[in-house]
């Protein structure tokens, strides 16, 4: 099981889980202090129009919605890359991949992980007093990738599949015919299988009931907590069996939206009820929509990619456009962050670790760099800009994995190598490299549609600064204390916990 919890499961192919405190070993009846409290919720795959906050044309996020409304909206929010492994051990280390090792997905048989000599977000908050959720942190409970993969028979670890349904079908017939409903998927609590095949209509309940309870245990225990909650939702949509039917004409993927706007709903009501004060709850994505599953992806809003789409292949999950990596994100804090805000400011999942350990008192680990900074002073208000320079790692479409090849410098982008993700229609884009980079104006041209002239006044100003940019960072990385993440993969690393049922057993048996 060492591939599973070296270090933490959260960086599988798509984590999907989340993680409370043991109670016997956490909750000793400290008298907590005035450190606030940390809840974390990751959305898998979730598109930047998928929140209604954001664009109008939806209506399935009535809970985060209200959220918004009592909180800050972020609109310029970007994941750390554009596929789960590597953003979510961003968001833990507070470091982009090329630093931590982990630059694209692991699949369902790696043995490796995040490297054990990073330091985690919640290895740094154990140290400042908190009880922590978190694998190689107190307690887990959740499943290890996600919920499309799992250990069966040929053909393979997808299986079975969920293609995108037929345009112009019925919800239920597409429930029933096209998307799976039984996967050989573990459920873990600690080391222990509990459900193989785990109920996938069952799943986001089972997380709500986890998370409230920690919460309620958490919020009479005397010590600050973290809990960090990483949602399957909305990869591709789960079994909506016990949803409440769609509207006419809706979709799957949006009852999947509903359902897990629900679940996020019952984290924040239970936050209002305990520990209302004191708690900051963050809301936000890994990725852009998984475009190649069609209708069972969710939305770019304005963020389409046009340029790309000009060339052929899907501008979102996997690519540097900003339909890949623009995620929507709230921050939400009664007394503390401002109600009905809408930010502008430039930020970054790599900015959670840093922003946490300053607001619990704690310190950054020693001798390694970080590419988040600690932007307490836009969540309260006091400042508007955040970044002023971003990277956008590649992610799978184009270019070497991990490697900083599109640069954001305040409201201009620049692409040395483009290419599109697999589109709805099986097509992908060309590799092209630029050594003219591509240089877009994202405050004139939002949809990336038309690039600066080359020769314009306009590219010849900020070309020379994106290249600074650019070479100092990969100059500081070369310098830095990094890690190096294990690939290695074995069919028979695969957790299995009955060898004999059929949507349990392994080739290997």
């Amino acid at each position: 099981m060492g591939w599973l919890f070296l270090k933490v499961l959260l960086v599988g192919v798509s984590f999907s889980g989340f993680l409370y405190p043991l109670v016997d070993f956490c909750f000793n009846g400290k008298t907590r202090g005035q450190k606030p409290n940390f809840v974390i919720i990751l959305a898998d795959d979730i598109g930047w129009g998928d929140l209604g906050a954001n664009w109008a044309e939806t209506k399935d996020t009535t809970n985060l919605d209200k959220i918004a409304s009592e909180g800050m909206r972020f609109v310029d929010f970007h994941a750390a890359a554009s596929t789960c492994s590597p953003s979510r051990a961003s968001l833990l280390t507070g470091r982009l991949g090329l630093r931590n090792g982990v630059t694209h997905n692991f699949a369902v048989t790696s043995v490796g992980g995040l490297p054990l000599n990073e330091t985690t977000l919640a290895e740094v908050l154990q140290q400042a007093g908190y009880v922590t959720g978190m694998i190689g942190f107190d307690y887990y409970f959740g499943i290890p990738y996600s919920h499309d993969m799992g250990c069966t028979d040929t053909p393979g670890y997808n299986h079975p599949p969920c293609p995108a349904c037929p345009q112009g079908d019925g919800p239920s017939r597409n429930l029933q015919r096209d998307c799976y409903t039984d996967v050989a998927l573990p459920l873990y609590e600690n080391l222990n299988i509990v459900e193989q095949p785990v109920n996938l209509s069952s799943l986001a309940q089972k997380y709500a009931e986890k998370a409230t309870q920690f919460i309620q245990q958490a919020s009479t225990s005397g010590r600050p907590f973290l809990l960090y909650v990483g949602l399957a939702h909305m990869h591709v949509p789960l079994p909506v069996t016990q949803l409440p039917a769609a509207p006419q004409g809706g979709r799957l993927y949006g009852a999947g939206l509903r359902e897990m706007d629900g679940l996020v709903g019952q984290i924040k009501d239970k936050v209002d009820r305990t520990a209302k004060e004191n708690t900051f709850l963050w809301f936000t994505g890994d990725n852009g929509p998984w475009a190649q599953k069609c209708e069972l992806a969710g939305s770019v809003g304005p963020f389409t990619g046009l340029w790309q789409t000009r060339q052929g292949g899907c501008p979102a999950k996997q690519t540097t456009w900003e339909g890949g990596h623009r995620v929507p994100a709230l921050a939400y804090w009664p007394g503390r962050v401002p109600v009905n805000v809408t930010s502008t400011a430039l930020l970054s999942v790599l900015d959670i670790f840093p922003t946490v350990v300053a607001l619990a008192q704690a310190s950054l680990p020693q001798g390694r760099r970080f590419d988040g900074v600690d932007v307490s002073e836009v969540l309260f208000g006091w400042s508007q800009p955040g970044h002023r320079v971003l990277f956008h790692p590649n992610s799978g479409a184009a270019g070497e994995f991990g490697a900083l090849q599109t640069v954001r410098l305040e409201r201009y982008k620049a692409f040395y190598i483009t290419g599109g993700a697999r589109a709805c229609d099986g097509s992908t884009g060309p590799e092209l490299q630029h050594k003219f980079p591509l240089i877009f104006n994202l405050e004139d041209d939002i949809a990336e549609a038309v690039p600066l002239e080359r020769g314009g006044a306009e590219y010849q100003a900020v070309l020379p600064e994106i290249r600074k940019v650019l070479a100092d960072v990969l100059q500081d990385i070369a310098n830095d204390n990094i890690s190096k993440a294990d690939y290695t993969q074995d069919p028979s690393v695969t957790p299995c916990c009955n060898p004999y049922h059929i949507a349990c057993r392994c080739q290997a048996t």
